[in-house]
C-alpha cells in the first residue's frame, strides 16, 4: 500500500476521463496517471523488496487518489519523495525514448519542440541539446521563453507574439530536422511545412483537440502524401504504453542525470494560479484547467498533504 504525496497531471488526463484511451471502462472509473509518494504497508511478495516508509513512484491508472496498492513490480525506488522525480516518470521518459527510437539525433540537427516549456518539452529540449543539436522551442510567453534559454534553448519563438511560420522561414530556410510535436491542429500543418529534407515529425500529442467532443481538431491532411513525398519527410507517433520494453532503462538513466545536476526538472505547484498552490485531491481539477490555459512551465503536480487522524 502507497501513500501518495505528490500527482501528476498530464494532458493525456481529459482523454483518459472522457473515455477516449479504454472506451470499454465505464463511469466512475478511477483516474491520473502517476504519483510519487511512500510505502505505507506491504504484502508478502513486496516485503523482500521494499521496507516501510521508502520513497517510491509508480505509473499507473487511478493515481488521483491519497492510498493507492500498487503491485511491487510496478513500483520504482527512489532516493526520497521529491516532485521534480514525478516529472520523470511520463514526461521525461517519453521525451527520452521518443528521440532516442524515432529522432535520430545527431549533432548539428535543428530540433523544433513545440510546447518547449510544458512538462514533456523541457525535456525534449534538454535531450535535443545534449545530443549537440541546435534546438528550436515555441512557447505562449517571454516569462516561458527566459526559462527555455535557461535550459539551453538556441531560439525560443513566442506565437503569441510571433508568426512561428514566417520566422522558421526566415531562419531556417532548409526547414527543420526533427519536430517533437504535441499541440496539434495549426501547429501540426505549420510543423509538417517546415520539416527538411528526410525530416521527421514525431507525434507526441495534440492537446488542442483534447477538449474537442472527438479528441481531434481537423488538419490540412489532403496534401500530407504529396508533402511528405517531395521531402522523403516522415511522421511517426509516439505512445509510451507501445515502448515499456525500453521504458526502465530510460527512467534509470534520467535519474542519474537528475542525481548528477545534468537535468533541470522544473515542477509547477500553481503557486501564480488565481487560486493558488494546487494542495489536495480537490484541486485536481484546477491544475488540469491551469495547463490547458497553457499557464505552467514545467511539469504541473499537485500535492497531497497527509493529516495525522488519515483515513487508515
Amino acid at each position: 500500500l502507497f501513500s501518495s504525496r505528490f500527482v501528476g497531471i498530464n494532458a493525456s488526463d481529459i482523454n483518459y476521463s472522457a473515455g477516449r484511451y479504454d472506451p470499454s471502462v465505464k463511469p466512475p472509473f478511477d483516474i491520473g496517471f502517476e504519483g510519487v509518494g511512500d510505502v505505507v504497508a506491504l504484502g508478502l511478495s513486496a516485503s523482500a523488496d521494499y521496507t516501510v516508509g521508502q520513497a517510491v513512484a509508480y505509473v499507473k491508472a487511478g493515481s488521483f487518489a491519497e492510498y493507492t496498492v500498487v503491485p511491487a513490480k510496478q513500483a520504482v525506488p527512489l532516493p526520497s519523495v521529491k516532485p521534480e522525480f514525478l516529472s520523470l516518470m511520463v514526461s521525461g521518459t517519453t521525451a527520452y525514448i521518443s528521440l532516442k527510437e524515432l529522432g535520430e539525433l545527431s549533432e548539428g540537427k535543428k530540433v523544433l519542440v513545440t510546447a518547449a516549456a510544458g512538462g514533456t518539452g523541457q525535456f525534449a529540449v534538454q535531450l535535443a541539446k545534449k545530443a549537440k543539436c541546435h534546438v528550436i522551442g515555441t512557447c505562449s510567453s517571454d516569462e516561458k521563453g527566459g526559462f527555455l534559454k535557461s535550459i539551453g534553448c538556441d531560439h525560443t519563438i513566442n506565437y503569441k507574439t510571433e508568426n512561428v511560420e514566417s520566422v522558421l522561414r526566415r531562419d531556417y530556410p532548409e526547414g527543420v530536422d526533427v519536430v517533437y510535436e504535441s499541440v496539434g491542429g495549426k501547429m501540426f500543418d505549420l510543423a509538417v511545412n517546415c520539416l527538411a529534407t528526410k525530416g521527421c515529425l514525431i507525434v507526441i500529442g495534440f492537446i488542442t483537440g483534447y477538449q474537442n467532443p472527438t479528441g481531434l481538431q481537423p488538419i490540412k491532411a489532403e496534401l500530407l502524401p504529396a508533402k511528405l513525398l517531395r521531402k522523403s519527410a516522415s511522421i511517426r507517433g509516439f505512445f509510451l504504453n507501445h515502448y515499456f520494453s525500453e521504458y526502465k532503462m530510460a527512467l534509470k538513466h534520467l535519474l542519474e542525470m537528475y542525481e548528477r545536476g545534468e537535468l533541470v526538472c522544473e515542477v509547477d505547484f500553481g503557486d501564480m494560479s488565481p487560486e493558488g498552490k494546487f494542495t489536495g485531491l480537490e484541486s485536481v481539477f484546477r491544475a488540469v484547467d491551469y495547463m490547458y490555459m497553457g499557464k505552467n512551465i514545467g511539469k504541473i503536480v499537485v500535492e497531497l498533504p497527509h493529516s495525522v487522524n488519515s483515513k487508515l
